[in-house]
């Protein structure tokens, strides 16, 4: 009981310390009211304070509260002040330019970066409002900043918040230009900011040059160029932004490439940070696209598309057998996107990561085109190849494309609409379908079917324990098939990988929520061009491996 008081006693004058630093009254009310529930929030006092929030596979990202552990006026603040400071100490000149999406506290978050920034004496471009991450990225570059930093949290719930940072050509090289950061940069910079002193004493200047909005017709324009400008247009979309902030920007590209505009869901049209209409605002959730089907149905529309709040991921839905609908995977969009770009004669390196399917590297291998495979994320999807050939697309499955590497380089749902619909426009004059062109790619190349067990977690340990079960009772079989290959990325990476002739599977937590997952992939031949008995096979299979590896993991 001492010790549990020692504990507690430690905790609060960490918090009472934090109080005396934090610049925003609405947060100190708000600790303070923790603070005075004691010892009944403990709990809560001592999960604010278990840590500080650190640069991971997306920056920072956390949940809108007070103190360390979460995003707030005074995390962003030490934040800003240690990058602007990381960027001087690596004698990185000119501009940080900063986006923002419409979520709580996004627009603050982006204005104190640029005033830390012009504080410090560096100019701070900020957006002209609320816009998606793909045209902060595509700023970085257009603009020659330094640096850029978007303020959002994704397709996560709508309490978090978060901050990515992409270097610009100067300290970000040929490959790193305009993308995401990667080690020792992130390192580098988390070292910077826990350097940062007392907040009073960061100097803040103005909040920076708003630009206008010819830079957002600058992206719309170069983002149009992404299609041919002589193929088929006809084509019907119905479309969600999911109450983010693609709409604008997603319209304005369709109308400027010659497509119809497509039609969107109206509840969901404009930025809320509520999400009030999903209970999760990421297309890949259950029920999160109900309302896009229904308008899709009641317009008659060709395919649907759906953008996650910031935009940078896109999924697409098509008829199912002419009545239903259903989402088309990540891995079945990737291999069509990379698919049409081969037919349209684009050349160079095409990318995916280990847990993507494995029909990109059978197509390229088929059609002597240069391929690479990555650790999950953008940030190494963009550098792959280590610049022996230019990429010209990378995807990974989690709904995110890279079409066109030297207008943005990350992930962009804008670009990968106005693919997708260049691609569907140009079958449906031919009278036929995506999904016929998928037909046609497993004739060619085999069934790949892709699926996810994926289990969310409220304490993180279970993860660890998940993962330590796997590597100490390693399956020596899968689907009645011995394990050829067993791979451990550690301590590189947290990844295993298990790989038999017709099955593989790759099992990691998750680097941007509370899961674990593990991607599971079967490929079936297709014989005498029987398509649907192989995915009908291959459905089973994955059905049957996904049980497997749920009782190795001992979910």
């Amino acid at each position: 009981m001492a010790a549990e008081t020692t504990d507690l006693d430690d905790i609060r004058d960490r918090a009472r310390r934090w109080l005396d630093d934090d610049p925003d009254p609405a947060s100190r009310d708000e600790l303070r009211a923790v603070l005075d529930r004691l010892p009944a929030s403990a709990p809560e006092l001592v999960d604010r304070f278990a840590g500080p929030l650190t640069f991971g596979t997306a920056g920072l990202r956390g949940p809108l509260r007070a103190g360390p552990n979460g995003m707030n006026l005074a995390v962003v603040t030490q934040a800003a002040a240690g990058l602007v400071g990381w960027l001087a100490a690596q004698g990185g000149e000119g501009p940080l330019v900063i986006g923002y999406d419409a979520r709580h506290g996004s627009r603050e978050f982006a204005e104190r970066t640029a005033q830390v920034a012009t504080g410090a004496g560096r100019p701070a471009l900020l957006l002209p409002r609320p816009l998606p991450t793909p045209v902060l990225a595509y700023a970085v570059r257009h603009l020659d900043a330094v640096a850029g930093v978007m303020v959002t949290a994704s397709h996560n719930p709508p309490q978090d918040n978060g901050y990515k940072v992409y270097l610009g050509a100067q300290l970000g090289g040929a490959l790193g230009a305009g993308a995401q950061i990667v080690p020792p940069a992130d390192a580098g910079i988390e070292s910077a900011i826990r350097a940062v002193g007392p907040l009073a004493e960061v100097p803040l200047g103005p909040a920076g040059q708003v630009l206008g909005d010819d830079l957002v017709a600058s992206y719309v324009q170069r983002a149009a160029a992404v299609v041919s400008p002589d193929g088929p247009r006809d084509l019907a979309v119905a479309y969600t932004p999911l109450h983010g902030v693609g709409a604008a920007v997603l319209t304005a590209a369709f109308a400027r490439a010659g497509f119809p505009v497509p039609g969107v869901v109206p509840e969901q049209a404009e930025p809320d940070p509520a999400f009030p209409t999903v209970n999760f605002p990421n297309p890949e959730e259950p029920g999160a696209v109900d309302r896009l089907v229904a308008l899709a149905d009641s317009t008659g529309a060709d395919i649907a598309i759906a953008n996650d709040p910031d935009a940078d991921r896109c999924a697409v839905v098509v008829r199912d057998g002419g009545t239903g609908w259903r989402m088309l995977r990540g891995d079945e969009v990737g291999a069509l996107l990379a698919d049409h770009l081969m037919r349209r004669g684009v050349t160079g390196l095409y990318a995916t990561t280990i847990v993507s399917s494995s029909l990109l590297r059978a197509m390229c291998a088929a059609r002597d085109l240069p391929y690479d495979e990555t650790l999950t994320g953008f940030k190494w999807i963009v550098r792959a190849g280590g610049g022996a050939h230019p990429l010209v697309f990378g995807y990974e499955e989690a709904l995110g494309y890279c079409v066109a590497p030297e207008h943005v380089r990350d992930k962009d749902g804008i670009t990968a609409a106005l693919t997708v619909a260049e691609l569907a426009a140009g079958l449906k004059a031919q009278g036929r379908t995506l999904t016929d062109r998928l037909d046609e790619l497993a004739a060619e190349f085999g069934v790949h079917h892709t699926d996810q067990l994926s289990v969310r977690v409220d304490d993180l340990r279970e993860i660890a324990t998940a993962m330590a079960r796997i590597r100490a009772a390693t399956p020596t079989t899968l689907l009645g098939q011995p394990v050829g290959e067993a791979e451990d990325l550690l301590p590189a990476s947290d990844v295993v990988i298990l790989r038999t002739d017709a099955a593989r599977v790759v099992i990691r937590p998750s680097g941007t929520e509370p899961k674990l997952k593990a991607y599971l992939e079967v490929v079936e031949a297709v014989v005498d061009g029987d398509v649907p008995t192989a995915r009908t096979r291959a459905q089973a299979a994955v059905t049957a491996l996904r049980t497997e590896i749920a009782a190795a993991l001992g979910l």
